[in-house]
């Protein structure tokens, strides 16, 4: 027997942080979550799956209008006319008292109970499936404490939408402990909620399959579902399903010792073609780059950032085409501790360090910049460092020393350039 095991596939919610940037792939962004689920459901005919179990988060919320119902019956009907059932229970962000829009679907989709734990039979194969749906978005209950005990003779599979102990990166819905669920005598636990792979070592296999398709920065790396083999007593094999469409990297590069642009690109571009390396480029991918470490370029970078933005997107195009884009482009390196000898004066060097280390310049300094970042782009957040803290209040002096020895550096860069 054979099923397919996915969650948080959060049909047409867009991908975050990519908007801004007119270099991107619209189309593909804009459909990136609907690729993804059509790639699972053309796995699942082409592979003749026994069924198909969803652990909740099918949808991203309320829909906008019916086309999202509308698509997700379309495939499920693939599906039925593949003789495949679909076993779906409803998480925090498709819950009913969020939910406020709904389809028929075809009759071979069975959704999980929000008023009490269910159970459903696939006598074909001796298999039971319990769960439970969500009835509101924000379930803080143990939800596992009411689940059925497990049917003697079947093969039994409980379906929740959980937190899970330890999960803290997530929000704490439906929480219980991993102890209670292999206690609970079942042969697998299909997990959703948590949107990274997992299998948990124990018993029986408890998996959360992470979500379908990544749809920000914080979500790198493959996504997909996991495909599970059993026989009629215990799991043989669980085998990932990478059928995400476009996948996100972060990356980060050190510029220590780098003495001019051409060194600067030239380990740019080294780092990007090792990590290249690694990559099917069947799909394109999206890079955050960090540059770091100490490099006496540090101010002539600050100086010019679009200008560097643009010499590595045209590196990435003659490294992959079209299937490499850029999403940040992010300075963290720092300068040495000397002074700029190619500035004459070295009154001003001096004058410019003494006010970055001015107690009462920087207080002035903390006032002066409030209403600047109160119509600042929230976007600068990612884009210029210790802006965070910056919009968290007045920050500490470490802080503001930062933020004017980065002005600096970079006037000092402006200032060698055109002298």
């Amino acid at each position: 027997m054979r099923f397919i095991h996915a969650a948080d596939i959060h049909l047409d919610s867009p991908l975050r942080g990519l908007g801004s940037y007119e270099d991107m792939p619209v189309d593909t962004i804009r459909g990136a979550t609907r690729a993804a689920f059509t790639r699972l459901v053309d796995e699942a005919l082409a592979l003749e799956v026994d069924f198909m179990v969803i652990a909740g988060d099918l949808y991203d919320g309320d829909w906008k209008d019916h086309n999202t119902g509308l698509y997700f019956a379309r495939e499920m009907g693939r599906l039925r006319n593949g003789g495949i059932p679909v076993y779906v229970l409803h998480g925090n962000h498709d819950a009913e008292s969020v939910m406020t829009r709904s389809l028929v679907l075809p009759d071979n989709v069975y959704v999980f109970d929000a008023r009490r734990a269910s159970s459903f039979k696939l006598e074909s194969h001796k298999v039971v499936l319990h769960g439970r749906s969500f009835p509101h978005a924000a379930v803080t209950e143990n939800m596992v404490t009411g689940y059925p005990d497990p049917v003697p003779g079947y093969f039994n599979i409980g379906v929740l939408h959980t937190a899970l102990e330890g999960s803290a990166q997530h929000a704490n819905y439906a929480p219980c402990s991993l102890q209670q669920l292999h206690a609970r005598g079942y042969q697998y636990w299909a997990l959703g909620h948590v949107h990274e792979y997992c299998v948990y070592p124990g018993p029986v296999p408890v998996v959360f399959p992470g979500n379908l398709q990544g749809r920000h920065i914080r979500e790198t790396g493959p996504r997909g579902a996991v495909l599970v083999h059993c026989n009629e007593v215990e799991v043989e094999s669980i085998e990932r399903l990478e059928v995400d469409v476009l996948r996100w990297h972060a990356i980060t590069i050190d510029l220590s010792g780098c003495e001019s642009r051409a060194q600067v690109h030239a380990c740019i571009r080294d780092t990007v073609a090792i990590a290249l390396a690694d990559l099917a480029l069947d799909r394109p991918h999206v890079l955050r780059l960090t540059l770091e470490g100490e490099t006496t370029l540090h101010g002539e970078l600050l100086a010019d950032p679009s200008q560097l933005r643009a010499d590595v997107i045209a590196m990435m195009i003659a490294l992959a085409g079209e299937q490499l884009w850029l999403e940040k482009l992010r300075l963290k390196t720092r300068g040495p501790r000397r002074r700029t000898a190619a500035v004459d004066s070295d009154d001003l060097a001096d004058l410019l360090s003494e006010a970055a280390a001015d107690p009462q310049f920087q207080s002035e300094l903390r006032q002066g910049l409030q209403p600047m970042l109160d119509k600042a782009p929230y976007e600068l957040t990612d884009q210029v460092a210790a802006f965070a803290a910056l919009r968290a209040g007045l920050p500490k002096d470490t802080h503001t020393e930062s933020i004017l020895n980065d002005a600096v550096a970079a006037l000092l860069a402006r200032l060698e350039k055109e002298t």
